[in-house]
């Protein structure tokens, strides 16, 4: 009997290891899935924060880039600054600007300010100063122009320009850039 005896707790002693081990593989296969589940949660929220960050790094420099485009834009408040460098690059080329009226124009979306200008002087400073209005670093355009000669050689230049405007809030809610100055000085 006793070797059915030493088969019988040999036996039992197996059956409790197996079902230890069974047990324990059980539990540790339930903790592996948590564990995997646990990472791709880290690796959604990583991947997240990567998008999140890339995001803001692409807006900062897009903040910069709307600074510069609004640069070229005269905003509402803005006008008499603006009427003031129109002036500013007459008297650069040795002219005489006077502005006869502003306006505005455009739609709502995409408003507009319509200028009216008269430049007088001798024939190459007005020209110079038409130049210098129509390449300024401003979303404009040259409309209407007349010139003529009013006698002694004294010019007359009429023009009508269309300039880019942005609201008082739009201007307000995104730093203006300064616009660069342009000289169409000739020299012989």
């Amino acid at each position: 009997m006793k070797p059915y005896l030493h088969f019988v707790v040999w036996s039992l002693i197996a059956l409790g290891t197996l079902a230890g081990f069974g047990y324990w593989y059980t539990v540790i296969a339930d903790k592996s899935l948590s564990v995997a589940t646990l990472q791709n949660q880290i690796d959604a929220k990583t991947a997240a924060i990567g998008r999140i960050t890339s995001t803001r790094a692409t807006l900062a420099e897009l903040a910069g880039d709307e600074a510069i485009v609004q640069g070229y834009f005269v905003p509402e408040t803005g006008v008499v600054p603006f009427i003031a460098s129109l002036e500013a690059r007459a008297r650069a080329q040795g002219a005489t600007l006077k502005v006869l009226s502003v306006a505005t124009g455009g739609n709502p979306k995409q408003p507009t300010l319509v200028v009216t200008l008269a430049v007088d002087g001798a024939f190459d400073p007005v020209l110079r100063t038409i130049g210098a209005i129509e390449y300024a670093p401003y979303a404009l355009s040259l409309s209407k122009l007349t010139l003529g000669e009013n006698g002694k050689k004294v010019w007359h230049a009429s023009l009508e320009i269309v300039v880019g405007s942005v609201s008082a809030h739009t201007a307000s809610t995104t730093p203006l850039a300064a616009p660069k100055a342009l000289s169409l000085a000739f020299s012989p």
